[in-house]
């Protein structure tokens, strides 16, 4: 679906009287050389390089070498130059000369090398040459039928006839693949005779036309060598021998086989020339010989009968692209898709047929770089395509393979392709009838080939211009019509106005088109201007651009100041496309003086796929690109297709290359290109290498179609795209809620299909679909200037979170309640909708059908049951207490009719409130089965069914009014508590009914000493019972070491003064062991309980201490030493336990597998998040997984766990040294009221050191910057699972490990001011 389109050409004469003879290219400085002579006037050959002169700014040829070459040969007027090679390695030319000398020119020879060498020859003379593609062979054919091998020092390797025994080497069975005798033809067909046999067998006559010519074609990679020449019998051949000289295979015999011969880069097929009477083909073989397909030269019969059909050469280029078949007078451009053969270009040359033929080469590496040469003068094409020169002068041309298809921007974007295949233009329009290549819808023929094609418009009015080498007609096409019509031919005119070589045609407006020309001072613009049946020429300017298609009107004037400047590009861009941000309207590089040039964007595309906007590269892979009013769309070479919201050129978003969650991306086959893109119906067209269209709907496209429909309020456009293309049906609302909950009326009354409105309920959803699934495929930008915000944008209120379904489903419901007799189904669609489902309103609905029609009822009940489980639905109607709907809904499901028949009857038998009571308990619904039991007055089987079902608190709630059952109630309720261990609220329960003894003996198992005393007392208990339950309550307390309550109670209740005294000093509470004994005159005791108490305090204090200080001491140097361990070795850290400390040989490897093999991090070989965990490191099983917590726990020494257990343990510690800050703080306070001042300056020294040495190791410890730390949070948004087994306990433990721990807070203590600062 590309054609070529020329948008360079350049000329250079060629000085003096110098005859160009061959030419080569030199890669690396970018120039070519040049081979002058000799002639049969002068033996002189001259070696020049032309280059561009950057000095001059012009280009000029260089002086290389030059030398006499007599011809050997007395058969030769003159030598001729058979193959000239440049090797930058080395910067020598090799030049082959048929009278056999093969000689090497260096530039700059070394010492004791010469300049010009004669390295080699062949007496008997070369019929061709040709080296291999790796420049490391020469193959030559001499005039005596030899081929030669020769490497690149010139040595002779091999050398092999060309004998006519060669011919039965092959033995050609072809089976008629494709041909018109080999298809099926049905039962009826006689096969008179063999279908592989065929009606005429060639013997392989040579052509009257045959130059006797030899020829030698490499294959791409330089495996196999073609030879074609004309053996003696006579028969031209072709032969194939390997790169060691052994014949491979040999041609089937073809008549009127001439000597051009090229094989195609990708090695599957050879080109070659078969001449009819009446015309010329071009032939393929396969490697073995075996013809396989041909194509038509279209050769006219006048070129037949004179010279200019004959000696024709081909070539390929090198990335197999474009055959290029080489007339005497002209070049023509032939590329293939679909197994057809177009004609894209053919570049005349205004040479006599005594001047000779052209030779025509490509270049080696660029595939679209080329040089042609006439005898005597050269052409030479840069970049793109071809070039063409006068016999005078050298050419420069430059092509870009491109789309020429319409507009893109709706309404006009009809997709119209219009492809170039010599003297026709085949146009599609893809919108109306996707008509596969190579056929088309229509067809528009002229007397010429065709130069350039263009396209206005779109509808009834399209315009097309079609530009020959000598004239241009415009055409209309009315596309409206049914059937479409071929389009009608308006005018035409002369193109000899332009003063130059046509090049390219595009439409300034509906009535004039421009056209570009150039010649050897510049480019001109010419305009052309259609008045009713008349193409008139009107006015010429020179302009240093060329031209781009458009579907606005440019400059009100044509004229020199009409032509503005839009942007720079950074690199030379091959194809351009512009766009408007003002309009949203395509724009030429013609722009009105009055626009602002910030909001035009040019997009231009390098050669080596740079896509730029404006001066900023968006993308350095791309491959093809279209532009629409909302999208710059774009393919890569990794197969993606992207699409980039348009925005002003600093705000365009490029998405990554995530395919699987962006809806911008998408993955595409392997050298796909962009044709065409046609907004109005989501559509895009993609070429295959092949040649086959695919045409898809990307999301992008869509979702962009289905926004604008829902803003212009069309809503039935937007749900049928929606249902079309799969898109969530959710964003009918959530693209703006406000807007769609306004028009639910208008939404039902344009969908109208009560079939459609369900399908919309039935798929909502409490997700945002605009901000989570389809918040890429819309612009997060600002909003574009000019353009008004949306209710959403500004900020109107919407329905998110749980209301959204609900909110919807009203609204339907209220617009739905006028519509009830039509849109009943839609009404119980949106009660079952809801979230959760109304079943009970949907049923209802139901119920009222089922009293006024039973067949509607029916046929809702059949509706409702589809949308919900039918065993729910039953349960539901059951609920209603409705048993003619239950019936109803169960003779819909799968029920066995002998279970619910006998259940209804037995239902319909029973009293009312037992009926109820009945239906609630086999629903399940106990608590309103409580209430019929209470409705009935049947108490014991009330509290029965309470206690089975544990509805004590809804038994209450039923009873709250009747205090008689109040008590009754609670005491099974607190009977039940005290049975589940809730000693606390049993004992509340008891006390509520004043079950004083009860409610004590819960308080006491729940440890509240002070409840449980006080209800012992309110029994009351006598003295001896009272102080043996205070007894029992203190010594269970001191169990707990809750000391303090526990001297209470000996203090209040057991009058036990002395061990009340010890109990408050073994918690620490000196001050209240010294008031009570004060209080009670003791003073004694002081001495005997209180000082022994603050000794024994003292000793525990200052030994737990010390154990602090020894810990931290030990497990910080520790600590330090793993993590440089982890840093500097972490595969030692990490195996450091591996093995379970078994002593192992060490010559036995027990290093796991993927250590050395797998290219992930240490944090993914032992989380097993990419890969596969080492063998002799998996812990899969359950037993290995209990181990392997227990080895967590322990933290052994030199094991993986270890810098956790080590953490961990210091964290406890620091939450064990704020626990015992009080308690220090009143333990030196005692010392110093005790007159021992030295012990408690002793202990609080001892304290004020152990909090130091936590404050400063704690920002240490509880650090995590360690690399595999922030590999934890690199992957924590990965969908990774968890691995099972002992992995799983090393996974738990390197996350916890590695996760960011908030450090400790470390409590001030208060040193006592009494102590010397």
């Amino acid at each position: 679906m590309r054609n070529l389109r020329n948008i360079r050409r350049d000329q250079l004469p060629i000085p003096g009287d110098l005859v160009l003879k061959a030419s080569g290219w030199d890669i690396e400085n970018a120039s070519i050389i040049c081979a002058f002579g000799p002639t049969t006037d002068d033996p002189l050959i001259q070696l020049k390089r032309w280059y561009y002169d950057r000095e001059k700014n012009e280009d000029s040829f260089g002086h290389i070498a030059s030398w006499d070459a007599p011809c050997p040969l007395p058969d030769l007027e003159c030598d001729n130059i058979l193959g000239l090679r440049y090797f930058s390695d080395s910067s020598t030319i090799c030049v082959v000369l048929a009278g056999g000398d093969i000689i090497v020119v260096r530039e700059a020879p070394s010492d004791g090398e010469e300049k010009i060498e004669i390295v080699g020859s062949v007496d008997v003379g070369i019929s061709a040459a040709a080296w291999s593609p790796d420049e490391e062979l020469l193959t030559l054919v001499t005039r005596a039928d030899t081929l030669l091998y020769m490497t690149k020092e010139f040595y002779n390797i091999s050398s092999v006839t060309l004998a006519e025994d060669d011919l039965k080497a092959s033995k050609h069975v072809s089976v008629g693949w494709g041909k018109k005798e080999t298809q099926f033809k049905g039962k009826g067909a006689k096969a008179l005779r063999d279908p592989t046999m065929p009606e005429k067998v060639d013997e392989g006559l040579t052509s009257g036309h045959d130059d006797m010519s030899s020829t030698i074609s490499w294959r791409g990679d330089g495996a196999y060598v073609a030879v074609n020449s004309n053996q003696a019998s006579p028969r031209r051949v072709i032969r194939v021998y390997s790169r060691e000289g052994v014949l491979d295979g040999v041609s089937e015999p073809v008549d009127g086989l001439e000597g051009a011969l090229s094989w195609r880069p990708e090695g599957n097929l050879l080109a070659g020339i078969q001449r009819f009477d009446d015309h010329v083909e071009v032939v393929f073989f396969e490697r073995n010989g075996l013809r396989h397909g041909q194509f038509s030269l279209r050769t006219t019969v006048e070129e037949m009968t004179d010279e200019r059909a004959t000696s024709i050469l081909l070539e390929w280029n090198v990335d197999s692209s474009i055959l290029a078949v080489c007339f005497r007078d002209r070049v023509q451009l032939w590329t293939m898709g679909n197994y057809h053969y177009y004609l894209k270009q053919e570049v005349s040359f205004a040479i006599p047929p005594s001047k000779g033929r052209i030779d025509f080469q490509w270049n080696p590496e660029q595939a679209l770089m080329c040089t042609a040469m006439s005898e005597g003068k050269t052409h030479i094409f840069f970049l793109s395509l071809i070039c063409s020169s006068h016999i005078d002068s050298i050419h420069r041309l430059e092509y870009i393979l491109s789309v020429d298809g319409g507009s893109t921007i709706p309404p006009d974007d009809y997709g119209i392709i219009s492809v170039i295949d010599g003297k026709e233009v085949k146009l599609t329009p893809l919108r109306l009838a996707n008509v596969p290549p190579p056929m088309a819808l229509h067809g528009v023929s002229v007397k010429s080939n065709i130069v350039n094609a263009a396209i206005y418009g779109g509808g009834s009015k399209t315009k097309l211009a079609v530009l020959e080498r000598d004239g241009l007609s415009i055409y209309q096409w009315n596309l409206k019509s049914n059937p479409i019509l071929a389009p009608v031919l308006l005018a035409s005119a002369e193109t000899a106005p332009c003063q130059g070589y046509v090049q390219q045609v595009v439409f300034l407006d509906e009535k004039q088109a421009l056209v570009l020309a150039t010649n050897i001072s510049g480019s001109t613009v010419s305009l052309f201007r259609l008045a009713a049946t008349n193409l008139d020429h009107f006015n010429s300017l020179s302009v240093p651009f060329t031209l781009m298609p458009s579907s606005e009107s440019g400059p009100e004037s044509f004229s020199n100041n009409a032509w503005n400047d839009i942007c720079v590009f950074p690199k030379l861009t091959r194809e351009v496309k512009i766009i408007d941000l003002w309009n949203k309207r395509s724009k030429k590089i013609v722009t009105d003086q009055g626009h602002d040039r910030s909001l035009t964007i040019a997009f231009g595309l390098t050669p080596n796929g740079s896509l730029y906007a404006n001066s900023r590269r968006l993308a350095k892979d791309c491959t093809s690109f279209l532009v629409t009013p909302a999208h710059l769309i774009f393919t890569t070479t990794q197969y993606l297709l992207k699409f980039v919201h348009m925005d002003q050129v600093e705000e365009l978003e490029v998405p990554p290359d995530t395919p699987e969650i962006d809806e911008r991306c998408r993955s595409i086959e392997r050298g796909a290109r962009l044709v065409t893109v046609m907004p109005s119906i989501s559509a895009l067209v993609l070429q295959m290498p092949r040649g086959n269209l695919e045409t898809i709907y990307p999301r992008a496209l869509v979702l962009a179609v289905i926004r604008q429909n829902i803003d212009e309020r069309k809503y039935k456009k937007a749900f049928l795209s929606c249902r079309n293309h799969r898109v969530d049906m959710n964003i009918l609302h959530d693209h703006d809620p406000e807007l769609f909950i306004k028009n639910v009326d208008f939404f039902v009354a344009q969908v109208g299909k009560v079939e459609h409105i369900d399908l919309f309920l039935s798929q909502l959803r409490e997700e945002d679909v605009s901000k989570t699934m389809y918040k890429n495929t819309i612009t997060q930008g600002k909003p574009e200037p000019g353009a008004q915000k949306t209710t959403t944008e500004m900020g109107a209120p919407g329905h998110s979170g749980k209301l959204k379904i609900n909110n919807i489903c009203d609204a339907f419901l209220e617009t739905l309640q006028s519509r009830a007799s039509t849109h009943i189904q839609n009404i119980i669609t949106a009660h079952v909708c809801k979230s959760p489902p109304d079943l009970e309103a949907g049923l209802l609905e139901v119920a009222k059908l089922q009293r006024h029609s039973s067949e509607e009822a029916e046929k809702a009940v059949e509706h409702i049951c589809f949308l919900v489980d039918i065993n729910r639905l039953y349960d539901n109607a059951l609920g209603l207490y409705d048993l003619e709907l239950a019936l109803l809904v169960a003779q819909q499901s799968q029920k066995d009719p002998r279970e619910y028949l006998p259940f209804l009857q037995k239902l319909q038998e029973l009293p009312s409130h037992r009926r109820e009571f009945t239906i609630d308990d086999y629903l399940g619904r106990y608590t309103k089965a409580l209430m019929h039991l209470h409705a009935m007055n049947d108490l014991e089987e009330f509290k029965l069914y309470m206690a089975k079902h544990k509805l004590y608190e809804d038994a209450l709630h039923i009873c709250r009014r009747q205090e008689d059952r109040i008590q009754g109630l609670m005491s099974l309720y607190a009977e039940y508590l005290s049975e589940q261990a809730k000693y606390q609220e049993a004992g509340v329960a008891y006390e509520y009914i004043r079950n004083y003894a009860s409610a004590s003996e819960a308080y006491r198992l729940a440890h509240l000493w002070r409840e449980a005393l006080s209800c012992a007392g309110l029994i009351p208990l006598e003295e001896v019972q009272l102080q043996s339950f205070a007894s029992t309550i203190a010594n269970s307390l001191q169990e707990l070491k809750d000391y303090h309550s526990a001297a209470i109670v000996h203090q209040d209740y057991l009058h036990d003064l002395e061990s009340a005294a010890r109990l408050f000093c073994k918690g620490y509470f000196y001050a209240d062991a010294i008031r009570i004994l004060s209080l009670h005159k003791r003073p004694d005791l002081v001495d005997t309980v209180v000082d022994a108490g603050l000794v024994e305090g003292m000793g525990t204090m200052t030994e737990l201490l010390a154990e602090c200080r020894a810990q931290i001491n030990a497990q910080v140097p520790r600590l330090r030493e793993l993590r440089i361990k982890k840093v500097e070795e972490p595969l030692a850290f990490y195996d450091g336990d591996v093995n379970d400390g078994i002593d192992i040989p060490d010559n036995v490897s027990l290093a796991a597998t993927d250590a050395s093999t797998t290219g992930g991090s240490l944090f993914t070989r032992y989380t097993d998040r990419t890969g596969t965990v080492g063998t002799n490191a998996t812990r899969r099983t359950s037993k290995n997984r209990r181990r392997e917590e227990r080895k967590r726990a322990r933290g052994k020494k030199g094991s993986v766990y270890e810098e956790e257990y080590l953490v961990n343990s210091i964290g406890r510690l620091v939450e064990r040294v704020n626990a015992v800050g009080d308690d220090v703080g009143r333990l030196v306070v005692g010392l110093m009221r005790r007159g021992m001042r030295e012990r408690a300056k002793a202990v609080e020294g001892a304290m004020v050191e152990v909090v130091a040495l936590c404050r400063d190791c704690v920002g240490e410890v509880f650090q995590s910057e360690s690399k595999v730390g922030q590999e934890v949070e690199e992957h924590k948004d990965q969908d990774v699972d968890r691995p099972a087994g002992g992995d799983g306990v090393l996974w738990d433990s390197m996350e916890v490990s590695q996760a960011r721990k908030e450090a400790p807070e470390i409590k001030a203590f208060e040193k006592l001011a009494l102590f010397d600062r």
